[in-house]
């Protein structure tokens, strides 16, 4: 039971071959099997990977992708690994007992992952406030750098300690303590003191169900999860010209910046639609448009088509590629008195798409931007069946 030993002799008592993979079956090992939210040690034996370390039938079984060479072997732990998942699971008890301790609010879950950790607490809601009252409490049990106790107890003694949650089993129980802080029924890893643990950080925390699952890191994940969030602070503080207490100013000026710009855009999209559809019914020798364009959003062809139903007895089509698929818009003026739906089916059949909208206006999507002009000859083919006088020739004044 020493998490810092990492390396054993051992001899194979079985292997199990299964799925591409082989395991082995040591009289004795030193890895850690996947167990209560932690993750399986990784390593060797006899110098061959082990990949992962299971439970079945209270036999330890570690598994290789290449057969076991030796009866007798000598078994290596990865040592970044396991110590990494050491801080990480010690850090949840003492943010576990923390939110316990601060809120009598609940572990429900823990999981830990390979790059962040995250425990559901239950608590209804959580704020900046919440969020530093917990780390700082959480944090100053690891700057007093408090001793972390492994040890078991029978059944009947579990009542003389404050266990944080009862256990899930009866008999013998290992106990995990925080000198005086927390103590936790646990088969994981954990180092030796809080001051090993390191830096214990939330990043982010989220509503589920009706609790709340916070993110955090710890150790060597809160290092670099701190340089590289500094280091965008680095480049933000570059690029904006501003002191690092002036970002999220800078951000609300480029942000409101960039509102007024795009609503300036929009206008003058709009007017210029306005003058473009003025042209192209000018340009037309019938009341049905069919154009398709190169370097218009989807967006500006609707403006566009809306500007000429608006103007007259008008049926529209026009098309546009954005990323390799064709965006469509159909109109009609609604005096026309003509149900676009009806051509709705045929529509979404031609360009392999989907798409829908009211009588007067449709809009799609689909993937063969190259059909536009087999599109054009059907919606001239219904037009002629329900709406003929939109395809006759325009007299001086339409």
């Amino acid at each position: 039971d020493d998490p810092y030993q990492i390396e054993f002799e051992a001899r194979v008592l079985a292997v199990i071959p299964r799925a591409g993979k082989w395991g082995v079956v040591l009289d004795r090992t030193c890895f850690y099997p996947e167990s209560g939210g932690q993750p399986a040690d990784k390593g060797e034996l006899a110098g061959v990977p082990v990949v992962d370390v299971t439970v079945e039938a209270d036999q330890i079984i570690h598994w290789l992708e290449e057969p076991c060479p030796r009866k007798q072997v000598t078994g290596k732990i990865d040592w970044p690994r396991r110590f990494d998942h050491m801080q990480q699971h010690a850090g949840q008890h003492i943010l576990s007992q923390s939110f316990y301790e601060l809120y009598q609010a609940e572990t429900l879950s823990f999981h830990l992952g390979e790059e962040v950790s995250s425990v559901e607490i239950d608590v209804r809601q959580a704020d900046g406030e919440l969020i530093r009252r917990v780390e700082a409490r959480a944090n100053q049990i690891v700057f007093e750098d408090r001793e972390i106790k492994t040890y078991f107890l029978p059944q009947e003694k579990i009542s003389q300690i404050p266990l944080r949650k009862p256990p899930k089993k009866a008999g013998l129980i290992r106990v995990v303590e925080v000198d005086g802080f927390d103590y936790s029924a646990c088969g994981g890893t954990h180092p030796h003191r809080t001051g090993e643990v390191g830096l214990i950080k939330i990043i982010r925390w989220e509503k589920i169900r009706q609790n709340i699952r916070f993110e955090f890191v710890c150790g060597q994940r809160a290092l670099k999860d701190y340089q590289l969030k500094n280091q965008i602070i680095r480049e933000l503080i570059a690029r904006l010209n501003v002191k690092t207490e002036e970002i999220g100013q800078a951000v609300d000026k480029l942000s409101q910046q960039l509102k007024l710009m795009r609503k300036k855009i929009k206008n003058m999209s709009q007017e210029l639609s306005a003058f473009q559809a003025a042209e192209m019914m000018d340009r037309s020798k019938t009341h049905f448009v069919a154009e398709f364009f190169a370097d218009r959003s989807p967006e500006e062809i609707k403006y566009l088509a809306l500007g000429i139903i608006k103007s007259g007895p008008y049926v529209v089509l026009f098309g546009t590629k954005v990323d390799g698929q064709i965006h469509l818009v159909m109109a009609a003026s609604e005096e026309l008195g003509l149900n676009l739906r009806d051509i709705q089916p045929v529509v979404i059949e031609i360009i392999q798409g989907k798409g829908g909208g009211s009588p007067s206006l449709l809009e799609f999507r689909g993937e063969k931007p190259e059909k536009f002009s087999l599109l054009q000859e059907e919606i001239e083919k219904y037009l002629a069946r329900e709406k003929p006088e939109v395809l006759k020739e325009k007299i001086s004044g339409d």
